[in-house]
């Protein structure tokens, strides 16, 4: 039996979920997006063939109803749709700072929530997904969510408490990475080298390290340790990184994130 799922929002990442559904052969019948933007939603029917029609509209049969708009509009959403979503429905937020709790009580009572949070690889097939289950989401719906998002990616079920970490790892990770980046072109482009090929060399290497560290049995460190000869090159930039104090930098700063991000997903009576 075909599971409808619906797409509520026709941004970025809800586009990047419906490319994914689509190409891991989920049929355009199957598919229904939300957009109230008219422009948006022509783009979208040209682009995929799927149905775009309105919040209501796109929920009613809906087995999954996945809400990928931006989080201040959430509260919204969840207004119009309260009535008209599938008591049997799964309901999975992938908003950011939104907690389940809130998702939980804008729906009638005994609807499966699930929290996730994306990031943008997803946009090529190689995101990262966290997702929490609500109090009413059984572990056959939390497989099935798994199932549907791992067409965009690697998928990690974690406590809702655990969220704000993975906001500070995987969901701004990308631009740590895309700082670093930076950096290793900057400085590529102050030894000599041309800024085309600066860049060409920063990205492939951060491309096959990435591969290598996902594929490998050893952990970072080790293979870190592997690169490191000592008194050669790279032991020369090591240290000088630890002078810098750039690992105590990186690690402050993933936990500035995970703070940052528990603030703005706290009720707005803890907020002040």
């Amino acid at each position: 039996m075909s599971t409808r799922i619906a797409i509520l929002g026709g941004g970025v990442m809800g586009e990047t979920l419906l490319s994914a559904l689509l190409a891991a052969g989920h049929a355009t019948a199957d598919l229904v997006v939300s957009e109230k933007l008219e422009e948006r939603a022509d783009q979208l029917r040209e682009r995929h063939r799927v149905d775009v029609t309105g919040n209501t509209e796109a929920v009613d049969g809906a087995d999954v109803v996945l809400i990928v708009v931006k989080p201040q509009d959430v509260p919204a959403v969840l207004e119009e749709i309260a009535t008209a979503v599938d008591p049997d429905a799964t309901v999975v937020s992938l908003a950011a700072g939104i907690r389940i709790a809130t998702v939980e009580d804008a729906l009638p009572d005994g609807i499966a929530v699930v929290r996730a949070m994306p990031n943008t690889p997803a946009l090529v097939g190689e995101g990262m997904f966290g997702i929490s289950p609500g109090s009413s989401c059984t572990d056959e719906r939390l497989q099935q969510v798994r199932e549907l998002l791992s067409t965009g990616g690697k998928v990690a079920v974690v406590d809702e408490a655990g969220q704000d970490a993975v906001t500070a790892v995987s969901g701004s990770g990308p631009a740590y990475v895309f700082y670093l980046a930076e950096a290793m072109i900057d400085g590529g482009v102050q030894a000599g080298l041309e800024a085309d090929t600066a860049r060409t060399l920063a990205t492939q290497t951060l491309v096959g390290a990435a591969k290598l560290l996902a594929t490998s049995d050893d952990d970072a460190t080790e293979l870190r340790r592997r690169v490191t000869s000592p008194n050669g090159t790279t032991a020369a930039a090591i240290e000088t990184f630890d002078e810098r104090g750039v690992r105590d930098g990186l690690v402050a700063g993933v936990l500035a994130a995970a703070r940052r991000s528990a603030e703005l997903s706290a009720p707005t009576d803890e907020q002040g």
